[in-house]
């Protein structure tokens, strides 16, 4: 990890700038995917699924019988947690819905607003190296609680066809009906233009590698929503001395663990601290299964010394998808944080609590983007529909201002859609 002791604020937006990994341009690439499964269907996607893959089959549909032998692929502990997970979830997501309110605006104008699920959406599920099951909940959850009427789930299989069992159970457990076993780019030009066993639909949701996150913004092209821009997976620890050094430690090196490109930032008041970190750091580390992948994530890390007072400029400036405060005032500190994806506040609030199981959404805007995106939230997966109804009342208090109005503007036809009204009311 880098370290800049006391830089000039000036300085701060260019060494807190994302470190840029050098990406082939994937523009080419994904249209040829698009291209071949627009002209060819299903039979491209087959050849797709056999090379990328290594899966023979033709069939990609998660049957009965699967998803009868992954619960049992799992223990009763992993499913109990799971649960647990899920009515926490459940629990926070249905706390954002909702109700109807009818607001009269004035005499005989009535207005209100009303959400409605979008009808079709898409879930990707990566199941890589690390299956992701927790996602399932994340973006299976509100999907079901907004309406969604119809949900399908895309998790890359392995070559004899198997999805990761944990990645199955979570997705009956939220009511998932449709899984298929493809992934990767093919998976996101499937969900955006619809094959004979796959249906097209209307937002796509999830993470994923750099294929598949250029593949999501292609599919902007074919009037497919997406969630959110995406990138590298990022954390900003804000931490003094009343911090835990193992504990700061341990969150850098979680976000660390997800890949080689992850973000990892310690922003501090004290040089004793960073001292008591980075030991922990290379204890910790010495003992991680994926401490090549961490190891290399840590090379682009970078830890920021600052006055205690520039914590919140910092925070805002660089506006991270997770942020841990672990401070001396940190209920204060929290309530200055108008840029951040989400916030774990506190010595006993890892960013891991949020990625799996206390409530909140994991799926979160990074790159900065958390300056004008919100994760994932119930909102995500519904549209909000206005209605207004005018009585005879309301169009006769109403209808001189919009003639007005749309006389202002030239827009004559607007104002005699009033006027004809008015004077079939004249007595």
């Amino acid at each position: 990890m880098k370290t800049y002791k006391f830089p000039p604020q000036g300085d701060w937006i260019k060494i807190l700038q994302r470190p840029q990994v050098p990406q082939a341009d994937l523009d080419g690439l994904v249209k040829s995917f698009f291209d071949d499964i627009q002209n060819q269907g299903q039979q491209a996607l087959s050849t797709y699924i056999n090379r990328f893959q290594g899966f023979k089959g033709t069939q990609f549909l998660v049957t009965e019988d699967e998803l009868k032998s992954a619960e049992t692929e799992i223990s009763d502990e992993l499913k109990s947690a799971i649960n647990q997970a899920y009515q926490n979830i459940h629990l926070f997501h249905a706390s954002q819905s909702e109700k109807v309110q009818k607001i009269e605006t004035m005499p005989g104008v009535i207005c209100w607003r009303k959400s409605v699920g979008i009808e079709k959406v898409g879930l990707y599920i990566p199941g890589g190296t690390a299956p992701l099951f927790s996602t399932v909940l994340m973006l299976g959850i509100p999907a079901k609680l907004a309406g969604c009427k119809e949900v399908v789930l895309c998790s890359p299989c392995d070559s004899s066809g198997k999805i990761h069992p944990a990645i199955l159970y979570a997705a009956q457990l939220v009511g998932v009906e449709k899984i298929y076993k493809v992934g990767g780019i093919q998976a996101i030009a499937a969900l955006t233009l619809g094959t004979t066993e796959i249906p097209a639909v209307y937002k796509i949701f999830g993470p994923g590698n750099q294929y598949v996150t250029a593949a999501k913004q292609y599919a902007q092209k074919f009037k497919v929503a997406i969630d959110m821009p995406a990138g590298p997976s990022e954390v900003m620890v804000v931490a003094d001395e009343s911090a835990v050094p193992a504990f700061v430690a341990a969150d850098l090196l979680s976000q660390a663990e997800h890949g080689v490109d992850s973000q990892v930032v310690l922003v501090t008041n004290s040089e004793d601290f960073i001292q008591k970190v980075e030991l922990e750091l290379s204890k910790q580390l010495a003992v991680l299964p994926r401490q090549s992948i961490a190891s290399e994530a840590l090379e682009n890390a970078l830890i920021l010394l600052v006055e205690a007072v520039d914590f919140e400029k910092v925070i805002n400036v660089y506006a991270p998808e997770h942020l841990i405060i672990a401070t001396e005032n940190v209920s204060e500190l929290a309530e200055k944080v108008v840029n951040a994806g989400s916030v774990f506040i506190g010595n006993y609030t890892p960013e891991s609590a949020g990625d799996y199981a206390s409530g909140t959404n994991h799926t979160l805007p990074t790159d900065g983007y958390a300056r004008q995106y919100s994760g994932v939230s119930l909102d995500s997966f519904v549209r909000k529909i206005t209605f207004q109804q005018i009585s005879e009342e309301g169009i006769q208090n109403l209808g001189s201002t919009v003639e007005l109005m749309a006389e202002a503007e030239q827009l004559f036809a607007h104002k005699n859609a009033v006027t004809l009204r008015l004077k079939s009311l004249e007595k």
